[in-house]
């Protein structure tokens, strides 16, 4: 394998805490060796205290840019000097450019989410959609749905119920878009809710690695035939709540091509290139079946 470390090699990173979990440091290496680019891509675990000092770290080694995961989304949007129109109403970011010390924000979840859901956009359109959570990842799959997609109502489900109306009061204002109802994550009704809705999404971390065997539904016959369940959950491909919808009929979509789409539209920001998506997507499929 070619040495990918010269002295002008550019870094790139993903910002978070805990990381260990994340593929983004196999996606952009490995398209950054197909396409020959003198880059290399780093996991940077910065806990929320040390949040401020690793951004002038940033920008006095001159790292062209970074992904920001869990925690710091929402935290990021206070700390750049302008952020997109994505970035800005979901008030998460997960992208910064490091533009001659000047840090701009973008939100490419919304790109990955928007890619995802696309082939099933007819299905989506005027019927219900249930969405738990209401943190980073929940805003940019509110943004993409109310933007693209248009379902009769979107239900946030969380573990607060308050802060799930705050989700909805909040895109209300910026969007003008008010079919929404919240509930708290075990409310007497909840089965008919997701029984009636044509999609459900979990845009929580709940069944990612390590804690492969939890699930944010645990109720018995949740899910039906053709009804679409999304989680955003990448590591394991195939999460438990997954398997669950899947033994009940429904077709289930995984966070991967989330990952390589929001990857490569960040990709793209940082270095101007196309990411290879399908040689990426190969790539990282056959990774994770190792």
């Amino acid at each position: 394998m070619k040495n990918l470390f010269h002295t002008n090699t550019k870094i790139i990173g993903l910002l978070g805490h805990p990381i260990k979990h994340s593929f983004s440091p196999f996606i952009h290496n490995l398209a950054c060796q197909i396409l020959e680019l003198d880059y290399v891509y780093l996991p940077l675990d910065v806990m929320s205290s040390s949040l401020k000092n690793a951004l002038k770290g940033i920008v006095a080694l001159n790292i062209k840019g970074f992904n920001v995961t869990i925690p710091h989304k929402e935290k990021m949007l206070s700390y750049v000097h302008q952020s997109s129109e994505e970035a800005t109403i979901c008030g998460a970011v997960n992208t910064v450019v490091n533009d001659m010390g000047k840090l701009y924000g973008y939100n490419t979840d919304v790109y990955g989410i928007l890619e995802t859901l696309l082939p099933y956009k007819d299905e989506i359109i005027n019927n219900e959609v249930t969405l738990f959570g209401a943190g980073g990842a929940a805003r940019s799959v509110i943004y993409t749905l109310a933007r693209h997609f248009r379902p009769s109502r979107i239900n946030i489900v969380n573990r607060t119920e308050q802060r799930a109306e705050t989700l909805k009061e909040y895109f209300n204002e910026k969007m003008k878009y008010d079919n929404f109802m919240a509930y708290e994550l075990f409310p007497h009704g909840l089965l008919e809710v997701l029984r009636g809705s044509k999609l459900i999404i979990n845009a929580t971390s709940v069944g990612m690695y390590p804690e492969i065997d939890d699930t944010i539904i645990s109720l018995s016959n949740a899910f039906q035939k053709d009804q679409i369940v999304f989680d955003l959950v990448y590591n394991p491909p195939k999460s438990q709540l997954l398997k669950i919808a899947e033994s009940e009929g429904a077709v289930t979509l995984n966070g991967i091509k989330m990952l390589v789409y929001q990857g490569a539209k960040s990709f793209e920001l940082w270095t101007g290139q196309e990411m290879p998506v399908d040689k990426v997507m190969t790539g990282l499929e056959n990774y994770i079946s190792i």
